[in-house]
């Protein structure tokens, strides 16, 4: 295959290096240090202060836009570095013979799209909303969506190719002496509220209550966005047996390898969501290290968990669909009971289903296919 010279287009809320934890970056990182180990030439426009082995960056602001100096309207600061960082791609897209767009938000590259003669595929990592839909519906043009899963493409209802996202299964790795002595959960802690109340996307008040239910010794870890979230929801329920794992922060503060180490030994990691996940890497890191998954069956999750083989997908209570799952309960019975049952899971079965279906390699070769399909599709 002739290599390509592929510019990445990537947010800008955070640098992008080796050890980012953050799911989009990672996927950025992962995906494309995969690339240049297989001779492609890749070129990401981000962050000054970014950097991975095998590629090159172009430097569109000095750090992170979570990390700038403060200014008195962040929104324009926002939008201005993001139209800045288009017009660079923009004014250098010659160079390039796939530009691939991993902004956030996945739709203002677009907005540009008649300028562009260099093809363009664009990722949508968020969640599909009505609003995402109708901007991408606005703007994509002749981009190549890609859907990070199927119930993402059904929900974002716009044609789409669906790349599966891949970890490094060479890093998740299982601990052949695992303790299997706590739940885990790990999520970000959202300051969305409606009426007053915290909407608590990835669940962690569903984990708090089980945990407390059953007497479990539950590790939580995750970035507080509002800390008043921290002190409403997570610090009445911390006790000897629940804890919180790291710094109280807007950003996750655990290195990689305690991540992985805390995979390791944990019998179950709790996935107990309130939104449609679109992907949820940390379920495919928890199961490469051997850790069944616990989690409400929304979104993507019963794409990545295969019930009964390695963890179980549970209907949360608002569900009527309850037919084809091995645990019939719904909610937070049906998570006390899984928990219950985890010990039929094998884990050597929940590393060997990531490495067949959920590896950094099978995503690289998946993006690779991608590329030479619309720059055939081009020259045409």
């Amino acid at each position: 295959m002739v290599p390509f010279r592929i510019a990445f287009l990537a947010g800008l809320r955070r640098p992008i290096t080796p050890d980012t934890t953050v799911s989009r970056n990672r996927i950025i990182a992962d995906l494309a240090m995969g690339l240049s180990r297989k001779g492609h030439d890749v070129t990401i426009f981000g962050t000054a202060d970014s950097n991975l082995p095998g590629v090159k960056f172009v430097s569109v602001i000095e750090t992170g836009l979570n990390f700038y100096k403060l200014t008195e309207n962040p929104f324009y600061t926002d939008t201005a570095y993001i139209t800045h960082a288009i017009m660079r791609i923009l004014a250098a897209q010659d160079k390039f013979d796939v530009i691939h767009n991993h902004m956030y938000p996945e739709f203002l590259p677009l907005i540009a799209q008649k300028l562009f003669k260099t093809p363009i595929v664009t990722t949508v990592h968020s969640q599909a909303t009505e609003e995402l839909t109708m901007a991408l519906s606005d703007t994509k043009g002749e981009s190549q969506l890609v859907s990070i899963s199927e119930s993402a493409k059904k929900a974002l209802n716009l044609e789409s190719t669906v790349v599966y996202n891949g970890i490094e299964t060479d890093f998740y790795v299982p601990n052949e002496k695992s303790e299997n002595s706590y739940l885990f959960f790990v999520g970000r802690m959202s300051k969305a509220k409606i009426n007053g109340k915290f909407l608590d996307p990835k669940g962690a008040g569903n984990a708090l209550e089980v945990a407390k239910a059953m007497g479990e010794n539950l590790k939580i870890v995750g970035n507080v966005e509002d800390k008043k979230f921290y002190d409403e929801v997570i610090v009445p329920n911390l006790s000897d047996k629940i804890q919180f794992i790291g710094d109280v922060s807007s950003e996750q503060t655990l290195g990689r390898e305690q991540m992985v180490s805390l995979h390791q030994n944990a019998k179950a990691f709790l996935f107990p969501i309130n939104w449609e996940e679109p992907f949820g890497l940390v379920m495919a890191e928890a199961m490469a290290c051997g850790t069944p998954v616990i989690a409400y069956n929304r979104g993507s999750v019963s794409e990545l968990v295969r019930d009964g083989v390695t963890g179980f997908v549970i209907e949360p209570g608002d569900s009527k669909n309850e037919s084809k799952f091995v645990i019939k309960k719904k909610g937070q019975e049906g998570l006390m009971e899984a928990i219950k049952r985890i010990g039929e899971i094998d884990r050597k079965a929940c590393r060997e289903h990531i490495l067949q279906n959920f590896s950094v390699e099978k995503m690289v070769n998946s993006y690779e296919k991608l590329y030479c399909d619309i720059t055939a599709k081009n020259s045409t």
